[in-house]
């Protein structure tokens, strides 16, 4: 019997479009994440339709990212922003908190974060 990708654990493309909605509602209207906030344009469809087709393959489901965009090189991509310890933790605690708003069940959620933190983390390009 073949495993589950955690993209249909979640609940596939409408979960995954709910949870990219809410991480940006709230990193554009939580005073905690003003930081993140600011490394993004004034419009965050474009981002959040990147991050919907990032997370898609990411999470085991299509891999929407590279066929309309090409390799992901999240790194590259990410050298031009100042992210620290501090982006990197307003982010994931965004994006926890989007889990939860969607309805991400436990321990799913948990071993997402783990996931998201260590993409984040090696995301940073500034030293504590």
């Amino acid at each position: 019997m073949q495993q589950q990708t955690p993209y249909q654990l979640i609940g596939g493309e409408s979960t995954l479009a709910r949870l990219c909605n809410r991480f940006y509602e709230l990193m554009d209207s939580v005073p905690q994440f003003a930081t993140i906030r600011a490394l993004h344009p004034v419009e965050l469809q474009s981002s959040q339709d990147k991050l919907y087709m990032f997370l898609s393959g990411w999470l085991g489901g299509p891999d929407l990212y590279v066929e309309n965009i090409g390799h992901p090189m999240l790194r590259r991509r990410h050298l031009p922003f100042a992210i620290g310890e501090s982006e990197r933790d307003q982010w994931v605690a965004c994006m926890v908190l989007a889990m939860e708003s969607v309805g991400i069940e436990e321990p799913l959620r948990e071993q997402l974060m783990l996931s998201f933190f260590n993409t984040a983390d090696f995301l940073r390009n500034q030293q504590p």
